[in-house]
């Protein structure tokens, strides 16, 4: 396409953010995955407990391929751990499933947030490669109206990720306090480890929601929604 200094100026920093957080999570995932929990159980075994004492009995647990692909599906009541969380005792591995198990707690309590968050989930994944498609085609063929338009579905995209990071936090929380409630873990270095894993999952959310905002505020200034104009310098 062509070379923007102004995206570099804007991107280049949130980029060097995410890749970070991205290297961090990992890194941390991997130093606490070589030490156990002291009662061996398995982060499935810490997802059923968790569900058990919350009074949740109609969701499934499963396995699911790739590292860290671990996720809560709300439309078909089913937690889903990585294979490197599933079957693991690991500090890092109990994090991970109480997280998750932390995500299905929002969904059944009824929490507003995730109430709006699952109203804007399936808008959102369908708006996005449409709002990035107009933006791109209207500013390569000069129809500054269609770019515009497409900025304005991409900020649903954006309200999404914003919306996303509470959630997030929210789940680590519930994640760090449910472990000790229910003496899964027990001494300070098991605290410490998991609050590690998540405190580290959680800068990538924020480097996320960063990263959206930082788009599209370039996008606003080249269709000229803010700043006057579309002008490259």
């Amino acid at each position: 396409m062509f070379f923007d200094p102004l995206y570099l100026m804007i991107m280049l920093p949130v980029t060097l953010i995410a890749i970070y957080a991205q290297i961090k999570v990992k890194t941390t995932f991997s130093k606490y995955s070589q030490y156990p929990n002291y009662r061996g159980l398995t982060g499935a075994d810490v997802a059923s407990e968790i569900l058990r004492n919350n009074g949740i009995y109609d969701v499934r647990i499963e396995r699911v391929s790739g590292m860290l692909s671990d996720h809560y599906s709300p439309t078909d009541k089913t937690l889903r751990l990585s294979d490197g969380v599933y079957d693991s005792t690991s500090l890092a591995a109990i994090g991970v499933a109480a997280h998750e198990a932390g995500h299905t707690i929002q969904h059944y309590k009824a929490i507003a947030l995730m109430k709006l968050w699952l109203m804007l989930a399936r808008p959102a994944a369908i708006i996005s490669n449409a709002a990035i498609f107009m933006i791109m085609i209207g500013m390569l063929i000069g129809a500054l109206g269609l770019a515009q338009l497409g900025v304005i579905f991409f900020t649903v995209v954006v309200i999404f990720q914003i919306i996303t990071l509470p959630l997030e936090l929210d789940a680590s929380n519930r994640a760090k306090e449910l472990l000790f409630k229910y003496n899964i873990i027990q001494s300070s270095d098991e605290r410490k480890a998991v609050a590690a894993v998540l405190n580290s999952a959680a800068f990538t959310y924020l480097a996320a929601a960063i990263a959206s905002i930082a788009q599209l505020l370039y996008f606003a200034l080249r269709t000229g929604l803010i700043g006057g104009g579309n002008n490259r310098d």
